[in-house]
């Protein structure tokens, strides 16, 4: 399965999708626009075999979907990379929504700058009540430089100066990078860390993801803090990141 220039592949990873939260992902897709000549294709993998997503999505060309067998979300998101065709890869979870404009804004600065190998975007929280509540420690419009993500990482306690999963990523390095990370619940966090050491990032001040809070998300369950496999997934993706760096040279450099 070759690459497709002037393709961006939106990649979901589903299991258990709650019905009303998948189609309004859906929608925040059908209402991106997108620059002239470029497409998109939307590949959900299923963490498992149901086909469920496929019941609650209208027929639309332009989503491919996929099964496989209960591994987890960052299994998941890797086998639907494996599936999708793009030269630009952009992760969407099934319970967040896109703002518009926002593929538009990471193709923009992709195809313009070839220095630049990924974006990431402003975030707001969705609240179950719909409101939404945004951050106040966003780093300027522009540029990320190669080491600036890990460094804020590690002076702020683990926590991150962009949000991970408004990523959009060149295709060969995130599959050189193998990846979303076998890490249970960081696994975003995981590519970030290690793409950003080794080459320029680039961050939009609009807003481009409501991401949703709800108790059904993995982050907000209890295993996800307990401080032992916390430290030890931020330790394995801080070694990740150390390595990479070591060996990898960045041609800006």
């Amino acid at each position: 399965m070759g690459t497709i220039v002037n393709l961006i592949s939106v990649i979901t990873p589903c299991y258990k999708p709650v019905p009303e939260q998948l189609r309004q992902a859906y929608d925040s897709l059908c209402a991106q626009t997108l620059p002239h000549g470029w497409d998109l294709e939307w590949v959900i993998q299923e963490d498992g075999d149901s086909r469920v997503a496929e019941t609650l999505l209208p027929a639309d060309s332009r989503i491919v979907f996929g099964t496989g067998r209960r591994g987890g979300v960052a299994l998941t998101r890797n086998l639907a990379l494996a599936r999708s065709r793009g030269e630009l890869v952009k992760n969407l979870d099934t319970d967040d929504v896109l703002t518009p404009g926002v593929l538009a804004r990471d193709i923009e600065v992709l195809a313009t700058d070839r220095q630049v190998q990924w974006t990431t975007s402003r975030v707001l929280d969705l609240l179950p009540d719909g409101s939404t509540v945004g951050f106040d420690s966003d780093p300027p419009s522009g540029r990320l430089e190669p080491g600036f993500v890990l460094e804020h990482w590690r002076a702020h306690n683990y926590r991150l100066p962009v949000h991970p999963t408004t990523i959009c990523i060149r295709r060969p390095l995130v599959t050189a990078l193998g990846g979303w990370m076998g890490v249970p619940g960081s696994d975003d966090t995981g590519l970030l860390i290690p793409a950003s050491v080794i080459s320029w990032g680039y961050f939009h001040r609009e807003v481009g993801l409501l991401y949703r809070k709800w108790p059904g998300q993995e982050t907000a369950g209890a295993a996800h803090n307990r401080p032992e496999e916390w430290n030890l997934r931020m330790g394995l993706i801080d070694e990740r990141a150390v390595s990479l760096r070591e060996i990898w040279p960045i041609s800006a450099q």
